[in-house]
């Protein structure tokens, strides 16, 4: 859900043209001083992403990230230098308040960092303090125009000396925590040590009982919201590791410091432990190994249990890549991002590609001084996850890669799921192919992206905006950032921000958003009460726009609409409450009309990431709605498990629930019945198909994928076609299986369902270089890839033909239908060919039973043996009447050129000779509906037959065409009369002669061509290509 955008920004920090003090206060004269090396060697950004600090050998620089410049900066003097040697790393404590400078001599320099909030180091100007409000977003304040960079004062703190030399250490809120290297050790060092007291502890590796005995840390990683460190030893295993608080049980018993557990342990070289990241969003830890690849367990307790759950490997060989030399998850634990030696790659948190510098042409980057392409050392996410701030080996410039990411990774809803919304740093994209009236293909040209930037007035005060949610009809949209709120319409191109700052800054959008025509309902904390708010866009942001408030005793987790009318609100008290909106003429409300406690069902409820429910059919037509959650079956999404809770009583007629993880790996899933999801034609409920006339008997069209289910998991995307086969399994006894989903393999990453255009649509990064341009940059594209042909394929394995022709019928009307039950005969054919199934297993004569239901059969098969070898032909016609019939039916119906494909299919198959009447006959059909295109065709065809041009004439002569004789040399060069003569193609390994007609690149037959021949191609084909894609 994140991908590269642009080309990175760059910064550079000038060195210091003062003199320098040292660590003791005293002035030292700058002939002292040695020339200073402007080579980066550590990079550190602080919790709340405000500041973070670089090093080099001997200065230490205070950046502020937004915007990015330099606040303070200290160099060392060439005393401190020699006595305590150069920095070698650098160390920030959490709240930014310590730094601490690792040398190379075994001391850390440590440093206060003071934040003056009376001075400004930058003082913020405008020009035009009369610009006009509404474009800016509402209000330009007072004290905006006054307000800056807030002065950032060094100031030395102590030394520290660690005698047994430092192997790595980490900052935590208590102090230093460092892995020593002689002994091997780990020793903990709290900030309120000093001079006079030692505010230390130590704990010898040797004695953990569940570490290697020989073995010492290289590595250590912690979070804090997992509270769970990971220890790299030199051996190459991997630990997780706590932190074990208070004195030891038994008074005569040593302290333990930590426990930990033993997860990743090489069985190879290449598997040894170099890296690592933690997600405590997911609750995974990522290991990055010699041999490039990551390898990602999920901690499912603290108590050892840790499996392995996927791999993500590198687009490149380990000898392209380079050792992997940094590893970190996004914010939102999202997306991961591995920096190598000579490059980078970004993956989604189940291991979908979403970029990658290794696609880059090394020469062309070299010209161009793209070395943010061809190396990284160290970075970190700042800006809450709009960009990559890294450096690269042996260069004194930070580089700032900006991202774009789904709105779906901030604010989990239908909407936001079935439309493409994304955002940066400043701006937010809407694609708006699916609004295409004709509803024929989705098209990737760049004017259907809708671009906004952020009003600036907002984005200054409460960047980085955290979330973002679109409207059903993708007309309003709003964002949320540190505190308050905008939206904005798409169709007027204007923003509505709070005139009044006070209140803007009053409140904080916490537990989502989501829009109700032009209701934009918003789960909010003000003070100490926790909020539901609804705003109007047809009113102004301020005191008068609340139009109702909902209060309730909890923080909120998650909000999603359902239905037409529908709200459900999960809260931190585990209850699911379900409202209803409604309206009239002079107020809209929030009227609570049930409620469902989940307590001991749900362990955690601030890991739920998005819940719905399925109500079924009867209660949600003629049902009471305060009885919607005796009936609903409820879809959680718990970290990355799909749950489902459905419903049951027991012998008291106790309402209870049965729960079962339907899925695992989820990066979002999506239900076709929650609004926003259905296309345009179905969100009327009418199916394509209506609007071209009645359905078959006893075919239902209006319920085609209606409830349907949807998941992605990294990989691929799956597909329940109808949510109830999922509860059925709970009321049989001893049944517990669910079915298996289908699987749809794609390409990119999908981020949407086109369901009324039968594809799912995604994104796929493309990286931009040229010898005209002097610099590299990133762009994306819009992809797409069938549904159908999987889904159609399913039901035919199950022997559910009535299902599949509900579902054709649905989509018969596309003008790519024909192309997508030709993937479907191409794969299974190519499938069959290859497994040589049984009689009993194979699905061949099924789907060619099914084809034979829709009027373009015949053209489908031509056009499925064009695009596959000669040897798949025979299992194809196995199951098939003999193309000699299929060659008269085809003229019988007036389809000339399908006919035409049936004349190759009878040469190869050696059931046609020079003096065939079946081409005789086309070549007559052709000539009196004047189709001179397939009669130039034919002659080539006869041509390539009888090369002396016999076969020719008398063909002519039959159909009383005149022709006349021509010598050796003009028949060499072509016919008189514009009917060009054609060398045969030969099939390689066959010696076949096969007319242009026939033949078109990209087919999988191969063809050799004399030098005399034309060259031209025919003209039957196999389809326009619908989904071509245009890069943005």
């Amino acid at each position: 859900m994140y991908w590269p955008l642009g080309t990175p920004q760059v910064f550079a920090a000038n060195s210091p043209k003062t003199t320098p003090s040292s660590e003791t206060g005293e002035a030292e004269s700058s002939s002292n001083t040695k020339e200073e090396d402007t080579t980066l060697v550590g990079l550190r950004v602080s919790r709340n992403g405000h500041l973070f600090t670089t090093i080099t050998a001997t200065t230490l620089n205070i950046w502020q990230t937004s915007p990015v410049v330099v606040l303070a900066s200290v160099t060392r003097t060439a005393s401190s230098l020699s006595s305590f040697g150069s920095n070698v790393s650098v160390l920030l404590r959490p709240d930014s308040s310590i730094v601490a400078v690792q040398t190379s001599l075994g001391f850390f320099v440590t440093y206060h960092v003071n934040i003056d909030p009376s001075s400004r180091v930058y003082q913020r100007q405008r020009q035009d303090e009369k610009a006009r409000r509404q474009s800016v977003g509402g209000r330009l304040p007072a004290q905006d125009l006054h307000s800056g960079q807030r002065k950032v004062h060094i100031k030395f703190r102590m030394i520290i000396k660690i005698e047994a030399g430092i192997g790595k250490a980490v900052a935590l809120d208590e102090g230093l925590v460092i892995a020593t290297e002689k002994p091997a050790a780990v020793q903990c060092i709290s900030w309120a040590a000093d001079s006079k007291s030692s505010e230390t502890s130590t704990e010898l590796l040797s004695r953990m009982p569940w570490m290697n005995k020989k073995s010492n840390v290289v590595d250590i990683i912690y979070d804090r919201a997992m509270s769970l460190f990971v220890w790299i030893a030199g051996d190459g295993r991997a630990y997780a590791v706590q932190r074990i608080p208070g004195p030891p049980e038994k008074p005569d018993q040593p302290r333990r410091l930590f426990r930990g557990y033993g997860f990743h342990v090489p069985s190879e070289g290449g598997l040894i432990a170099r890296k690592a990241a933690i997600s405590a969003r997911f609750s995974l830890l990522a290991v990055g190994c010699d041999n490039g690849e990551i390898h990602v367990y999920t901690a499912r307790d603290y108590v050892g249990s840790i499996p392995l759950t996927h791999k993500l490997v590198p687009p490149a060989s380990a000898s392209t890549t380079g050792p992997i030399t940094f590893i970190t998850y996004s914010p939102d634990g999202y997306c991961v991002f591995a920096g190598y030696e000579r490059g980078w790659v970004m993956w989604s948190v189940y291991g979908k590609l979403g970029g990658s510098s290794f696609s880059a042409d090394g020469a062309i980057s070299k010209d161009n001084d793209d070395l943010w392409l061809m190396g990284f050392q160290d970075g970190s996410w700042i800006d809450g996850g709009s960009g990559i701030l890294f450096m690269i080996p042996d260069d004194h410039r930070l580089w700032l890669l900006e991202v774009v990411r789904s709105a779906v990774t901030g604010c989990f809803t239908p909407s936001n799921v079935s439309r493409m919304l994304l955002h940066s740093s400043s701006s937010l994209m809407v694609y708006r192919g699916r609004d295409l009236p004709d509803l024929v293909s989705v098209s990737g040209d760049a004017s259907l992206w809708h671009q906004a930037q952020f009003p600036a007035t907002y984005l200054v005060d409460q960047r980085p905006i955290r979330s973002a949610v679109i409207s059903p009809d993708g007309r309003y949209i709003a964002i949320a950032g540190r505190r308050g709120l905008a939206h904005y319409s798409v169709h007027s191109g204007r923003w509505k921000t709070f005139d009044d700052p006070y209140i803007e800054n009053s409140f904080v959008v916490r537990g989502g958003m989501c829009w109700h025509q032009h209701i934009l309902i918003a789960a909010v904390e003000f003070g100490e009460h926790h909020e539901l708010r609804l705003y109007s866009r047809e009113l102004g942001l301020n005191e008068s726009s609340l139009i109702f408030v909902e209060r309730l005793s909890s923080p909120v987790v998650a909000i999603s609409p359902t239905g037409d009318d529908s709200l459900l609100v999960y809260t931190y008290e585990n209850n699911l409450f379900h409202y209803v909106i409604t309206a009239s003429n002079t107020s809209v409300q929030l009227v609570q009309v049930g409620q469902i406690g989940l307590h001991g069902i749900v362990r955690a409820p601030a890991r739920v990431r998005a819940v719905t429910w399925y109500i079924p059919e009867h209660q949600l037509l003629d049902g009471d709605p305060s009885q919607d959650v005796v009936h609903a079956s409820v879809l959680f999404l718990v970290d990355a498990k799909l749950v489902l809770l459905q419903p049951s009583k027991d012998e008291g007629g106790t309402l209870k629930y049965d729960m079962r993880i339907i899925a695992n790996d989820v990066e979002y899933f999506a239900f076709v019945r929650d609004r926003g999801l259905l296309g345009n034609s179905a969100e009327t409920n009418q199916p394509l198909s209506a609007v071209e006339g009645n359905s078959p008997d006893g075919i239902k069209t209006d319920t085609a994928l209606q409830d349907s289910l949807w998941f992605f998991n990294g990989n691929c995307i799956h597909c329940w076609t109808d949510v109830q086969d999922l509860l059925k399994p709970v009321s049989l006894e001893g049944t517990r299986d669910l079915p298996q989903p289908i699987s749809i393999a794609t390409d990119f990453y999908p981020t949407s369902i086109g369901l009324s255009n039968g594809v799912v649509i995604g994104i796929e990064p493309e990286l931009v270089q040229r010898r005209d341009a002097q610099f590299a940059f990133f762009r994306f594209s819009i992809r797409t890839q069938l549904f159908l042909p999987p889904i159609l394929r399913h039901y035919l394995s199950i022997y559910d033909s009535p299902s599949a022709l509900n579902l054709s019928y649905h989509y018969q009307p596309l003008p790519y239908f024909p192309h997508a039950l030709e993937i479907l005969l191409h794969t299974v054919l190519d499938d069959e060919v290859d497994s040589s199934p049984s009689p009993e297993t194979t699905l061949l004569p099924s789907v060619l039973s099914f084809l034979s239901s829709f009027p373009d059969y015949l053209d489908i098969l031509v056009q499925c043996t064009r695009k596959t070898e000669v040897r798949s032909w025979r299992t194809l016609f196995k199951y098939l009447p003999p193309p000699q019939e299929l060659f008269e039916e085809s003229l019988q119906k007036g389809l000339l050129k399908t006919a035409g494909g049936y004349l190759l299919i009878l040469h190869t198959f050696e059931e046609l000779d020079s003096t065939s009447e079946q081409c005789i006959r086309l070549l007559q059909r052709a000539k009196e509906n004047g189709d001179w295109d397939l009669c130039k065709e034919l002659a080539r065809f006869l041509m390539a037959l009888d090369e002396s041009g016999d076969s020719l004439r008398e063909a002519m002569r039959r159909i009383d065409v005149k022709t006349e004789r021509v010598d050796k040399t003009e028949r060499t060069n072509g016919f008189e009369g514009g009917v060009a003569r054609l060398q045969a193609p030969v099939l390689k390994g066959r010696g076949s002669p096969l007319g242009s007609l026939f033949s078109r690149e990209g087919s999988s037959v191969e063809v050799d061509r004399s030098p005399g021949s034309s060259g031209e191609d025919g003209d039957v084909d196999g389809g326009e290509d619908y989904f071509s894609s245009a890069s943005h």
